[in-house]
């Protein structure tokens, strides 16, 4: 009996002996860089319900079912407390326009006209998101001078307005009256060697029919405050959840409204323009 527990004791401490050195040797091994060790996840779990949304096509529209229709332009200013989301850090619209047009994935479109006939060229892509300066930079050793060629990426925070694109009809087929988004362009500041306001200049269009599936999937910053919601940037302007105003609306000479009015007039002119807009409705079933 006495040898049968020697025998065990012998096998427990060996055991152990073997777990303390194997223990020894896996710390004594060199920590795994911090660089190659994954991020913790900056949430309380994972969260995919934007980024694995699709989009439902737009119905069929016939043009025999079209019996009225009016081409508007108007102007979304960031500025506004209501159309802060479009400036929100977490994912501001132009970032997301942009980072997909560089990456091919959106397609893009010159500024020429409004109708989406040139499509830009990667490298024209390029050249209106980033702008190429000339800096000079002193040898501290030697003092020579070296002159140095950078490229400063657009901050987003430059693009104080964007220009819509939309069409208002009215529907035979479903008698009420209906608008669909064409194209957003987002407008920068241009500023002068002093840092002074000169211009204000479109980009590029995007083409929001072909742009809905990209939107889709990614998340609006609300103003309300409720992190858990899920919509995304679709259904923000599809829901039409933004401030604006109308600078342009269909004519014969395709004159602008500043072209025409000024001051008071224009601001109620294109307070009219909505009047009508949402009166035409209840005049075409009047009878």
């Amino acid at each position: 009996m006495t040898s049968f527990l020697s025998i065990r004791a012998v096998r427990y401490w060996t055991c152990l002996g073997g777990a303390l050195f194997a223990a020894s040797l896996a710390f004594a091994q060199d920590p795994e860089p911090a660089s190659t060790l994954a991020p913790p996840l900056d949430d309380i779990t994972t969260r995919n319900v934007v980024g694995e949304r699709t989009v439902l096509a737009y119905q069929p529209i016939r043009e025999a079912d079209i019996l009225w229709e009016k081409r508007l332009w108007r102007i979304i200013d960031v500025r506004e407390k209501m159309n802060h989301p479009f400036i929100a850090p977490e994912s501001p619209l132009f970032t997301i326009l942009s980072t997909a047009a560089l990456a091919g994935d959106l397609p893009v479109y010159s500024t020429e006209d409004d109708r989406f006939t040139k499509r830009l060229r990667p490298d024209e892509v390029s050249a209106q998101l980033y702008k190429i300066d000339t800096i000079v930079r002193y040898d501290v050793v030697t003092g020579e001078e070296e002159i140095k060629i950078v490229r400063n990426e657009v901050d987003w925070e430059n693009v104080k307005r964007f220009r819509i694109k939309e069409s208002w009809f009215f529907d035979a087929l479903t008698g009420s009256l209906r608008v669909r988004i064409l194209g957003i362009a987002p407008l920068i500041d241009i500023l002068d060697e002093n840092g002074d306001f000169r211009m204000e200049q479109p980009m590029f269009w995007v083409y929001y029919p072909g742009a809905r599936e990209l939107l889709a999937k990614h998340k609006v910053v609300t103003p309300g405050g409720n992190y858990a919601t899920t919509l995304s940037w679709e259904d923000w302007l599809e829901m039409r959840h933004f401030a604006s105003i109308v600078m342009k609306e269909n004519n014969v000479l395709d004159l602008r409204l500043e072209h025409m009015l000024s001051g008071r007039d224009l601001v109620l002119q294109a307070e009219r323009i909505e009047d009508e807009l949402f009166n035409r409705e209840h005049d075409l079933w009047s009878w």
